[in-house]
């Protein structure tokens, strides 16, 4: 068992060092691991199979459908009225521009599904502008980035979708239900923090809206947010599936982008493509990762290292403690989606004989990996920002440090206080 374990960890990262993409390179680690207990040909018919397994999901339908969605929304201007309606609320307040970049990102993540689509289409104008009104680029940048993650915690999220997949009995209405104060509680402390570093630089306040004024820029808010609404509103009462909301949203966004009159028909071969590229490494991501699950699976890896957290420590406290800080080590080198099917499998036993349920441990996790999205060396949002901005990942490391402490203060509170993940849930009688 060591010895494929090491098989697999040294081939892995000897690939991602090399520059092979990720999904290749878990194909290969996790090929070249089985192929120590079977032949080339079984070990190869193996991998298709559970490749080809992995992805014969009627959930995993609802990802290509918000991905289109996600593009809609994108194209659709949508954050342009978000980040109007985030400014009559918070826009007054001290660093207000920061606070409204936070909670236009949350906002744009969450009806998107896509941290990375917020960090394009929120910075692309909030980080110019602040720029403008005075606060440091840099700072500016480090704000979009940490308030984009969210969105992958407030519904709906594709990567709940796919945390519900690995886990095999979570149901998706009550994942949904079970991020929405998690992310929003993380989002509050990003604020204070914003808040604070902005007063303490002396950044400018922005003008009093009127009163009809912050009004009229709500409403016209309101139909983006209305999405999610529906969506989310739909699966919790029953309406509909979770794929069946996804189609849903695909509709509502063409509706609402085409009477906002940003996007029309010839536009749409283009976004369908984006799509497709997306849903596509997407997907890919899943079958070879949902392989690799099943090869530490038949290799008894899973239970060894469970066996091994547990001689450590009995003690609760001190094994969540280990297993977020190995996921945030993790996340800061691997994508969201391979890292949860992958250490899904993994953890989840463990974290449920210290006592805690699947649902409280797949908010603990998306969170956790959320954060290595905006972590060097391979955070993807972190990479989009500093494209956007013109700026280097060193310059952001100070402002990050920051932002990135708030983050941990909301990953503890969320993996010691079930009742912030589970309240929503058991209140709606999504779960017992």
């Amino acid at each position: 068992m060591l010895t494929s374990a090491l098989i697999l960890l040294a081939v892995f990262f000897i690939l991602v060092m090399l520059g092979v993409p990720i999904a290749v390179s878990i194909a290969l680690a996790s090929l070249s691991t089985l192929m120590m207990s079977m032949d080339l040909t079984p070990a190869a018919t193996t991998m298709a199979q559970r490749l080809a397994g992995g992805l014969d999901s009627f959930t995993l339908l609802a990802i290509p459908f918000f991905v289109i969605s996600g593009y809609l929304m994108g194209r659709g201007g949508i954050a342009k009225r978000l980040i109007e309606a985030a400014k009559a609320v918070v826009g007054t307040l001290p660093g207000g521009l920061a606070l409204v970049n936070t909670l236009s990102c949350m906002l744009f993540g969450a009806i998107s599904g896509s941290a990375v689509a917020a960090t394009s289409a929120i910075g692309t104008f909030m980080i110019p502008k602040m720029e403008e009104e005075g606060y440091d680029k840099d700072f500016s940048t480090a704000v979009t980035v940490t308030g984009s993650i969210l969105g992958l915690l407030i519904p709906p999220s594709n990567v709940l979708i796919v945390y519900a997949v690995a886990a095999g009995s979570v149901s998706i209405a009550a994942l949904f239900m079970a991020g929405y104060v998690p992310g929003i509680l993380a989002g509050i402390l990003l604020m204070i923090v914003a808040a604070f570093y902005s007063h303490k630089k002396r950044y400018p306040r922005s003008p009093r809206i009127p009163m009809r004024v912050a009004m009229k820029k709500m409403l016209d808010a309101m139909p983006s947010i209305l999405m999610v609404l529906i969506v989310v509103g739909g699966i919790i009462a029953g309406i509909f599936t979770a794929t069946e909301a996804s189609a849903i949203a695909v509709i509502y966004a063409l509706v609402l982008s085409m009477i906002y009159g940003e996007i029309k028909i010839g536009d749409m071969p283009s976004v369908l493509l984006k799509s497709v590229e997306t849903t596509a490494m997407v997907l890919l991501l899943i079958g070879v990762s949902t392989g690799m699950a099943w090869v530490l699976s038949y290799e008894n890896i899973p239970q060894a290292i469970s066996n091994a957290l547990l001689t450590i420590s009995d003690n609760p406290i001190i094994i969540l403690l280990l297993i977020n800080v190995i996921l945030l080590v993790v996340g800061a080198f691997l994508d969201i989606t391979p890292a949860i099917l992958i250490f899904t499998p993994i953890f989840l036993p463990v974290a449920m004989e210290m006592g805690m349920t699947p649902l409280h441990f797949g908010i603990m996790l998306v969170l956790n990996l959320s954060i290595g999205l905006c972590t060097p060396p391979v955070g993807s949002v972190l990479f989009v920002g500093c494209a956007v901005a013109g700026t280097s990942i060193q310059k952001l490391v100070r402002p990050l440090i920051m932002l990135y402490a708030a983050l941990i203060a909301a990953l503890m509170l969320v993996t010691f206080i079930p009742l912030l993940s589970e309240g929503l849930p058991r209140a709606t009688g999504l779960i017992n």
